[in-house]
């Protein structure tokens, strides 16, 4: 059973900083290229910042230069660091694993909530 278990989501003030963790089970981590998503209340889910196999990270533009993601295969873990958080970033940040090879696989966390708030 593929599992992706989230955590490190809470409350932060503007300016602030969060490490969010991603564990996986019941995959071959690195067989999978990872991401992060994010979805605010009313609006859809949208991609936050991938991290391929051999480590390659692609970020979308509102949070290119403040967030930081990166993976470790021996622990099949994978973080997203957050620094300066704005009011804009709160949403529920879920977990993504993509099967690199053929047959398509594609997992998800359940989420775990960003609240940035002064």
């Amino acid at each position: 059973q593929v599992q992706l278990v989230e955590s490190g989501g809470g409350l932060v003030q503007p300016g602030g900083s969060l490490r969010l963790s991603c564990e996986a089970s019941g995959i071959i981590f690195s067989g999978y290229d990872m991401g992060w998503y994010r979805q605010a209340s009313g609006n859809q889910r949208e991609l936050v910042a991938t991290v391929s196999n051999r480590g390659n990270a692609n970020y979308a533009n509102s949070v290119a230069g403040r967030f930081t993601i990166s993976r470790d295969n021996a622990k099949n873990t994978v973080y997203l660091q957050m620094n300066s958080l704005k009011n804009e970033d709160t949403a529920v940040y879920y977990c993504n694993a993509r099967k690199i090879r053929l047959p398509t696989e594609n997992y998800w966390g359940r989420g775990t909530q960003v609240t940035v708030s002064s």
